[in-house]
C-alpha cells in the first residue's frame, strides 16, 4: 500500500503515517519527493489500518502498489533514481588476466570515453576446466587501475564469502546473470554500502528480474542497477536474444537505471555497435561492453570482445545521429 501525504503535510503528520504503518505490522518506506511525501507500507499486516489512514491528518489518499516488486516500483518512486558512479559506459575485459593486459586497457577505453572500468576477479564459468579468474591479484590489479586512471571499477561477485574482499576493492559489485536469483547473495548485497549492478537471468521474465532488485532494496541498498544482457531463446547464431523491449519495459515500470549489454546480448563483436546504438534509442542508461588488447588471445569471451580500436569507433558512433534520412523524391 502506498500512503500519498498532500502538499501541505507536516513532519508531524507524517512522522504519525509512519509510526501507524508500524503498528499495523508493515514496515514504512519514506520516498521524499520535490512537491510531496510517499510513505510506502511494505510486508504483510493488517491491511485495513493502512487503509484507514485515508482519515488521517496530511493524508491525501492511500493506493494499492499494482505490482509485486514494491520498493522498485514507479508507484513508490515517480522520479528516477540517480546512481552515483559514473556509469554511463562501462568497458573492460571480461577477465582480469595480467597487470599489463588491465592497464592498457583501462587506459585506452578511458582515452575512448568510457567512465567506469569492468574486469572478473572470480569467474563463473560453464567447464570447471576454462579460467576461473585470478581472484585477489585482480582485484588489487583492478584497484591499482582505479587509483592510476581514476575509472571506478566494477566487477562481479560470486559467493557471500567473498563479499567483504571485493568491497575492499571496487566501486559496484556486479551480480551476473547465474546469480541474478542466488537470494542468499542477494541478502548479503542488500547490507553492504555500495551499488549494486543486477543482470538479468538468460531465462528471467521482467518481473523476476525486478522481484531480484526488490530483495536488494527491501533489505536497505537502494543503490540498484538493472542490466538486461539477453537472454536464451530459439535463436542460434547468437550467444543470446538482446531483449530491447525489456529495456523499455524495465524503465517503464521501475525507477531504477537500465543499461544493456551488447556484448553478452549478441556474442558478435560484429554486431555490438548497432546494438549499442538501438539500447540507446530505447533509452537505456548506459552501456556495458567487453574490452580487450588482443580478443583473439582472450582467456574468456574472446569472440564478443572488441580490441582498443573497435571500442573507440562504437564510443564515436553512440554520439552520431541514429539515422540519416534521406530528403524525399517527388
Amino acid at each position: 500500500m502506498i500512503v500519498n501525504m498532500s502538499e501541505k503535510a507536516t513532519e508531524q503528520e507524517i512522522a504519525h503515517v509512519i509510526e501507524r504503518i508500524r503498528e499495523a505490522g508493515y514496515q514504512p518506506h519514506v520516498t521524499r519527493g520535490v512537491e510531496r511525501t510517499i510513505v510506502a507500507a511494505v510486508g504483510s499486516g493488517r491491511r485495513h489500518e493502512i487503509e484507514a489512514l485515508l482519515v488521517a491528518p496530511g493524508v491525501e489518499n492511500v493506493v494499492a502498489i499494482a505490482q509485486p516488486f514494491k520498493l522498485v516500483s514507479r508507484q513508490v518512486r515517480p522520479e528516477r533514481s540517480v546512481i552515483k558512479a559514473g556509469v554511463v559506459v562501462i568497458a573492460g575485459p571480461c577477465s582480469v588476466e595480467s597487470r599489463e593486459q588491465l592497464l592498457s586497457t583501462a587506459e585506452a577505453v578511458k582515452r575512448a570515453g568510457a567512465t567506469m572500468l569492468r574486469g572478473g576477479a572470480y569467474k563463473p564459468r560453464t567447464s570447471p576446466y576454462d579460467f576461473q579468474g585470478l581472484g585477489l591479484e585482480a582485484l588489487k590489479i583492478l584497484r591499482e587501475a582505479r587509483e592510476q586512471f581514476g575509472l571506478p571499477v566494477v566487477t562481479e561477485v560470486m559467493s557471500t564469502e567473498d563479499v567483504d574482499i571485493i568491497c575492499e576493492h571496487v566501486d559496484m559489485l556486479q551480480v551476473g546473470a547465474r546469480n541474478m536469483q542466488n537470494f542468499a547473495l542477494l541478502r548479503r548485497l542488500a547490507t553492504v554500502n555500495k551499488p549494486v549492478l543486477l543482470k538479468r537471468g538468460p531465462s528471467a521474465t521482467v518481473k523476476e528480474w525486478l522481484l531480484a532488485a526488490e530483495y536488494l532494496l527491501s533489505g536497505g541498498n537502494s543503490r540498484v542497477v538493472l542490466c538486461e544482457r539477453g537472454i536464451k531463446t530459439f535463436e542460434t547464431e547468437m550467444r543470446n536474444t538482446f531483449d530491447l523491449a525489456a529495456v523499455a519495459l524495465a524503465r517503464d515500470l521501475s525507477h531504477l537505471p537500465v543499461i544493456a549489454d551488447p556484448s553478452h546480448g549478441t556474442g558478435k563483436q560484429s554486431l555490438i555497435a548497432a546494438v549499442s546504438r538501438a539500447a540507446v534509442a530505447v533509452g537505456a542508461d548506459g552501456l556495458i561492453i567487453e574490452v580487450h588488447p588482443c580478443p583473439e588471445r582472450a582467456l574468456s569471451d574472446g569472440a564478443q570482445s572488441l580490441d582498443f580500436a573497435g571500442f573507440e569507433r562504437v564510443m564515436k558512433a553512440i554520439g552520431e545521429p541514429l539515422r540519416r534520412v534521406a530528403s524525399a523524391q517527388v
